[in-house]
Formats: structure tokens, C-alpha cells, sequence
């Protein structure tokens, strides 16, 4: 699995100017699952993302995870982000898991953090997604599943 976050005053998920999902302050996390992902490394994401420190404590370090701040998180599905960029002028998305495999995957994703964290909303498997959000810092960084980290 591969998730690009980013920590975030506000953000929200529409698909056809209805509202999916919002929060204030916390983390959008666009989530691509790969053909090699299972529960286990979703549950190992997840858990990563809850906890890694990206929000200022007392003394402005980034010290404080979601859970500390008791933040939002956005889970929004991007199958781009598997894509292989390295040759030519088209991504090969050959890593990225079927859809037939990503969506129950993602679907597990959500219900996991949500089990997890009190305050999770999330976008829509599949569906043409508007996110708006205001990036704060900006701070964005990209985790990785341990099986697929490199």
C-alpha cells in the first residue's frame, strides 16, 4: 500500500456536489492498493497513520500524532499513486491492485480506522472525486506498507 498525507486545516470529498465526507483539522490520506497488499498491511498503514507525528506541540515541534490531537482523517482511494512513471510519456499502473481486489481492501481500510479513531470520513471507491483541502505547513509525506517499502 502506498498513502500520500498531508496535514490539513479543513478538507472534503465530493462526487457530483454532494458531500461525502469533511473535517477540520487532521490528515487527508489518498490510499493505493497494490496487487501484494492484504488486511495486514492495511491494518499496519493505518495504525502508522494514526500515530506518525506531523502535528506541533507546545514548543512547535512536530511532535503530536492524530490520536493526540483527536484530528480527522480523510481516507480517499488513488490508484494513481501505484503508478511506475520511470519510462516513457504514459504511467503503468501494472502494480496497482483490481479493482475486484482494491475495492474490499479500502472498503477494510475504512471500517479499520474507524474502528481505531473516532473522527474518519473518506471518499468514494471508483467514483470521480472533487477534494478540496487546505494543506497545512504544507506538510505532506508518503508511507508506504512495509512489503512494499523501498
Amino acid at each position: 500500500m502506498i498513502s500520500v498525507i498531508q496535514r490539513v486545516s479543513h478538507a472534503e470529498v465530493t462526487v457530483a456536489d454532494d458531500t461525502l465526507g469533511q473535517i477540520q483539522q487532521g490528515i487527508v490520506a489518498l490510499v493505493a492498493i497494490e496487487k501484494t497488499d492484504n488486511q495486514n498491511d492495511v491494518k499496519k498503514l493505518i495504525e502508522r497513520i494514526l500515530t506518525y507525528r506531523i502535528f506541533a506541540d507546545t514548543n512547535d515541534k512536530m511532535n503530536l500524532s492524530l490520536r493526540d490531537i483527536n484530528g480527522g482523517l480523510l481516507l480517499v482511494p488513488q490508484f494513481t499513486l501505484s503508478a511506475n512513471t520511470q519510462k516513457g510519456n504514459r504511467p503503468s499502473f501494472s502494480a496497482a491492485a483490481t479493482p475486484s481486489v482494491a475495492r474490499p481492501l479500502f472498503e477494510f481500510s475504512v471500517d479499520y480506522a474507524k474502528q481505531q479513531h473516532p473522527n474518519v470520513a473518506c471518499g468514494l471507491f471508483g467514483a470521480d472525486m472533487r477534494v478540496s483541502l487546505c494543506n497545512d505547513g504544507p506538510v505532506t509525506f508518503t508511507l508506504r506498507s512495509p512489503a512494499n517499502n523501498h
